[in-house]
């Protein structure tokens, strides 16, 4: 995963450069009769604080972005978006960030608190390669805290998640969203096809897919504008900043 530590190091040091003009648009709450998501949400269930808001929430525009998105994919496809995570409080951040850092620990066959502060380093390189670092600065959002990114997939006709060749927020390499491009098995292609139907119904909306992380979109944050100006050339300031809610 070292090409893929070296991409997200890139994205993450040059995007936080990228202005926002915060637009003021309002965070608005998902219809859940309209979309399919995980119940309990995994990440409340973990224990996140998400206080007041649920996080079911999205900028309003981004909203609206999302449901042509979807529009679309039914219409070709008889398919359904899931919302697995969209808005995400700096507070929630921190602690999924501490909570995937005691998971990767206990993986490797360690207890956190014991770590050594080289070894915590390593294991927090891995960790912020997909997520991302829970900045309080208002210049440097993470994502899902402006209200613009979401982490989605795709569910059939009955109501079954599509199969996409890995797990959302899984850290490995089978995150990229090309991964299985070169896969010839039956099973590869499908994995492509299905992630590659997902990428064109969001990308048609205007929205950016994360390079390392094939469930992850945004439109209008510091993330979508950097990846924006690489894909076109020029250049754009990010739309949405950090949204603090109790």
């Amino acid at each position: 995963m070292a090409a893929a530590a070296a991409i997200v190091g890139v994205v993450w040091r040059e995007s936080r450069y990228v202005e926002i003009d915060e637009c003021g648009e309002p965070l608005v709450p998902i219809p859940l009769d309209r979309y399919a998501v995980v119940e309990p949400h995994p990440y409340a269930a973990a224990g996140a604080p998400y206080g007041s808001r649920s996080p079911y929430y999205l900028r309003s525009d981004v909203l609206r972005r999302l449901d042509a998105a979807q529009d679309q994919l039914h219409r070709a496809a008889s398919l359904s978006i899931l919302v697995y995570d969209a808005y995400r409080p700096v507070a929630v951040q921190e602690f999924m960030v501490r909570h995937t850092l005691a998971q990767v620990a206990a993986e490797r066959g360690h207890h956190v608190e014991a770590l050594s502060a080289e070894r915590r380093r390593e294991l927090l390189e891995l960790v912020h390669r997909f997520w991302a670092v829970p900045s309080e600065d208002p210049r440097t959002p993470p994502p899902h805290s402006t209200g613009a990114a979401m982490d989605i997939t795709l569910v059939g006709p009955d109501g079954e998640a599509m199969p996409m060749g890995g797990r959302i927020d899984e850290l490995s390499d089978r995150s990229w969203p090309d991964h299985y491009a070169r896969d010839s098995s039956e099973a590869g292609n499908r994995f492509h096809h299905n992630r590659q139907l997902l990428a064109d119904a969001m990308t048609a909306q205007g929205f950016e897919q994360h390079p390392n992380e094939w469930w992850h979109f945004s439109y209008g944050d510091q993330l979508w504008a950097w990846l924006r100006e690489q894909r076109t050339g020029q250049q754009h300031r990010a739309a949405y900043g950090g949204v603090a809610v109790g």
